[in-house]
C-alpha cells in the first residue's frame, strides 16, 4: 500500500510492526507535496527540516518514540493555529512572517502523542470568506471549499492522512463534502482553543479532516488524552437516523438534492430505522441569528486589525466588521438567547434518533477559486454546538464529491463516528 492511500491508523500499524520508519513516512509525505503542490496549493508554509528532524528523533527512541497514539503520523496545521517553530499568518498579510511565542494546545498535544507537523496548511482570511490560492484535488478548477482549504485538500490529496482545522460557520464540513473526506466538529467547547486565533468565540471550534473515521477518532482520542480502539461497525438495522432537511433546503441544489436523495435510499435499502425529524418553526431565524453572532463578535476579535490595517483587510472581511460594528447589543443578546432556547430543545428533538442525516452542503464544489461556497447547511449546528461529522462517498452529476452531515448527541461522539463509518461503506459501495 502506497503512502498516499494509507490512513494514519495503518501507519501507525506499519511503524508498530517494523515496516515504515517515522522518516520515511514523512519523506514519502514530502514527496507527495513537492509532486503535487504546484498545482493544489494547499500549504502555506511547509517545514521540511524540521518534519525530517522530528521523525529521525522519534527513530532515534526506537518503539518507545512510537508508542504515542499518533506516534510518527505526518499531519498538517490550519494556518489559523499557532506553532512556535513555524509563521502563522492567519491568512492574512498583516501577519505576514509572524511568529507565535508557543504551540496552541491542540499542536502541543498532537507532538506529544508523537505527531510530526509537516507545516502550515492555508486558511482563508481569518477563516472568514476570502479564499486562498488552494484548488480542489478531486478537479483543480473548483474551490475546496473553506475556511479549513489547505487541510481538506492536502487530506485528500493523500499529502497527510489528518490535519487541523476550525468551523465557526461551515468551515470543517463544508470543505469535507467538496474534497471527499470525512471531518469532525466536536462539540462546542472542547478541545481547547487556546493558540486559535479567535473569530467568533460563541461558533469557533476545533476539529479535523481525515480520509477515514476510525482516524478521526484517533485524533479524538489524542486530543482527550484516552486510549484508542478502532470504531465498532454497527449494523445498518441497528442505526436510527432523522431525515432532517432543515430549513435551509430551498438553498441545495439539484445535484446535492438528488445525492442527499440517494443517501436514504441506501440507508433505507439496507436496514436502517428513517424517521422525518422535522425542526420547530421558529428555528428558521437560526440562520440570521448565527450571522448576527459571528458579525458582532468578529467586529470585537478583529477591532485592533480593523483601527490598525484597514487597507489589509478584503472588502468582504470589512463589510463583515462593519456590520458587527453596527449591530446592537440588544439584537446580539436576542440572537444568542435564540440560540440558547433552541438548544434547550435539541435534546428532546433528537430523543428517538442516533443522529440527524442531513445534508452537508447545497451540491458539489463551485468552479472556480474566488469563491468557497455556501455553508447554509453548516450554520445553525455551529450555533447550537452538537457534534457533527462529514460522511463523504457519494458524487454529484460532474463527479465530483457529495458529503452528507451527521449531526449526533452532545458528549456521544465516539457513537457518531461509528455510525458515520458504517454509512461510509453504505454509501461509498452503492
Amino acid at each position: 500500500m502506497s503512502y498516499t492511500s494509507m490512513t494514519a491508523v495503518a501507519l501507525r500499524q506499519a511503524m508498530a510492526a517494523g515496516a515504515m520508519s517515522a522518516e520515511a513516512a514523512v519523506r514519502a509525505a514530502l514527496e507527495r507535496i513537492a509532486e503535487r503542490e504546484p498545482l493544489i496549493h494547499a500549504w502555506q508554509h511547509v517545514d521540511a527540516e524540521g518534519a525530517i528532524a522530528a521523525a529521525r528523533a522519534l527513530d532515534a527512541r526506537g518503539l518507545s518514540g512510537l508508542v504515542g497514539l499518533l506516534g510518527g503520523v505526518p499531519i498538517g496545521v490550519k494556518d489559523l493555529i499557532a506553532t512556535a517553530d513555524m509563521p502563522t499568518r492567519y491568512g492574512s498579510p498583516i501577519y505576514e512572517g509572524f511568529r507565535p511565542a508557543a504551540d496552541a494546545g491542540c499542536v502541543a498535544i498532537a507532538r506529544s502523542a508523537g505527531a510530526v507537523v509537516l507545516g502550515k496548511t492555508v486558511t482563508t482570511e481569518f477563516a472568514y470568506f476570502s479564499p486562498g490560492p488552494t484548488a480542489n484535488p478531486c478537479n483543480p478548477a473548483h474551490t475546496p471549499g473553506g475556511s479549513s482549504s489547505g487541510s481538506a485538500a492536502a487530506v485528500a490529496d493523500g499529502m497527510v492522512p489528518i490535519a487541523f482545522g476550525t468551523q465557526t460557520a461551515g468551515s470543517l464540513i463544508r470543505p469535507a463534502s467538496f474534497c471527499g473526506v470525512f471531518a469532525l466538529k466536536p462539540g462546542y467547547g472542547a478541545p481547547s482553543l487556546a493558540g486559535v486565533k479567535p473569530f467568533s468565540p460563541s461558533l469557533d471550534t476545533l476539529g479535523w479532516l481525515a480520509r477515514s473515521a476510525d482516524d478521526l477518532e484517533l485524533m479524538r482520542c489524542a486530543m482527550n488524552g484516552t486510549a484508542f480502539a478502532p470504531l465498532p461497525v454497527p449494523a445498518p438495522g441497528a442505526l436510527r437516523l432523522g431525515i432532517c432537511r432543515t430549513h435551509e433546503w430551498p438553498a441545495i441544489d439539484a445535484g446535492g438534492a438528488a445525492a442527499y436523495e440517494q443517501a436514504l435510499e441506501r440507508a433505507a435499502a439496507a436496514g436502517v430505522a428513517l424517521s422525518d425529524v422535522a425542526l420547530p418553526a421558529a428555528w428558521a431565524g437560526l440562520l440570521e441569528a448565527q450571522k448576527t453572532v459571528m458579525a458582532y463578535e468578529a467586529a470585537r476579535q478583529l477591532d485592533t486589525e480593523w483601527r490598525q490595517y484597514p487597507a489589509q483587510l478584503s472588502a468582504a472581511l470589512g463589510a463583515l466588521l462593519q456590520t458587527g460594528r453596527d449591530c446592537t447589543d440588544e439584537a446580539y443578546a436576542e440572537a444568542l438567547a435564540q440560540a440558547a432556547g433552541a438548544r434547550r430543545l435539541l435534546p428532546e428533538l433528537m430523543r428517538d434518533v442516533d443522529a440527524l442525516l442531513v445534508p452537508a452542503a447545497p451540491g458539489e464544489a463551485p468552479a472556480g477559486l474566488a469563491a468557497t461556497g455556501d455553508p447554509a447547511f453548516n450554520r445553525i449546528w455551529t450555533l447550537l454546538g452538537p457534534p457533527c461529522v462529514g460522511v463523504p462517498g457519494l458524487r454529484g452529476p460532474q463527479g465530483l464529491p457529495i458529503g452528507v452531515q451527521l449531526v449526533g448527541h452532545a458528549e456521544h461522539e465516539r457513537e457518531l463516528l461509528a455510525a458515520a463509518g458504517s454509512l461510509h461503506r453504505l454509501w461509498a459501495a452503492g
